[in-house]
């Protein structure tokens, strides 16, 4: 099914219109996050209308106070998409800007909600925050609902042992601690990014590398080796090579010391005949194998990585990917 995407609440299209409505930056599109828009989604079955999420690009603090923005998860076109594959009917995804900031909580709703989409329901997790320095919250749009005669859904915080947060997982991934952040996330975090030339050292010591050029989109793990996918986003699902298990490096080279800048390099295990310059791929984090190490030889580097490919075939062989 195809989703409208656009990014000025006035040209929302008239096919969703009215509509339910949530409202959040997502990053990660975690469970908690998930939850929300399954709750959404569920809404709009109820009172047949369309769902439409309201997001923001870049992300609100990134404008308020650049120096405390967080290294987005799932920036851009993968939180987009994610968003996107929960099965809802329309992403707006707004422009934020100093001036966008200022607006106050009542006047975010009528311009947004009410102008723009139409809401007949609002739903969100009881920590939503919105308008003037966040001086909106769940109380606030209740008021609001009344006021322009929208029904308004709260979600308690949503967790196992802990509230799912894009916090959280932002420090699993740092520590690389990936199947963390996936048991929070509902998935393999993942990195997608453009494959360039990189030395060809992988190539000469038999194992060619995929790598990932440096205005990759997501969060990069901490250095290290990992297991998990790759996929092709130039093909089709269900065509041959389009998601293979690969043996993931993530760090700066130490055994040869050529660089400082940390990459993301996929070897797709047991393949040395793919061509894959110039295309989009999507590389997923399934589990840690072991840290980055300055190896003092050729030869241990090369028994490491033996090991590392085996450890990788044996933990993918028993994962299905979506």
């Amino acid at each position: 099914m195809r989703v409208h995407r656009w990014s000025d609440p006035s040209e929302t299209p008239e096919a969703l219109r009215p509509c339910v409505v949530t409202l959040g930056n997502f990053d990660g599109v975690h469970r908690g996050h998930r939850a929300v828009l399954n709750a959404l989604i569920e809404s709009g079955h109820r009172l047949g209308l369309p769902s439409v999420a309201v997001t923001f690009d870049p992300h609100p603090v990134a404008v308020l106070r650049p120096e405390s923005a967080p290294e987005l998860i799932a920036p851009g076109e993968i939180r987009d998409d994610l968003i996107e594959d929960t099965g809802i009917d329309g992403l707006l995804v707004m422009d934020f800007t100093p001036e966008f900031a200022m607006q106050q909580p009542e006047d975010f709703v009528r311009e947004v909600f009410v102008r723009g989409l139409s809401a007949r329901c609002v739903v969100v997790g009881m920590d939503t925050r919105f308008g003037y320095r966040n001086s909106g919250d769940v109380s606030t749009l209740a008021d609001l609902g009344e006021q322009f005669g929208f029904e308004v859904v709260t979600l308690d915080d949503v967790g196992d042992g802990e509230r799912f947060s894009s916090t959280v997982v932002r420090s699993h991934l740092r520590a690389g601690e990936v199947g963390e952040a996936a048991r929070i996330l509902g998935r393999p975090h993942r990195v997608v990014g453009t494959v360039v030339h990189g030395n060809h050292r992988g190539r000469g010591l038999g194992y060619p590398t995929a790598n990932l050029s440096a205005d990759s989109l997501g969060l990069v793990p901490q250095e290290g080796v990992y297991a998990g996918w790759l996929t092709r986003l130039d093909r089709s699902p269900g065509e041959p090579d389009r998601t293979m298990p690969a043996a993931i490096s993530v760090g700066t080279n130490p055994t040869f010391q050529t660089q400082d800048r940390r990459t993301v390099e996929a070897y797709v295990l047991d393949r040395d005949d793919l061509d894959l310059y110039d295309e989009r791929v999507m590389v997923e984090f399934t589990a840690h194998i072991r840290p980055t190490l300055r190896f003092d030889s050729v030869e241990e580097l090369l028994e490491a990585m033996a090991s590392d490919v085996e450890r990788c075939r044996e933990l993918l062989a028993r994962i299905v990917p979506d």
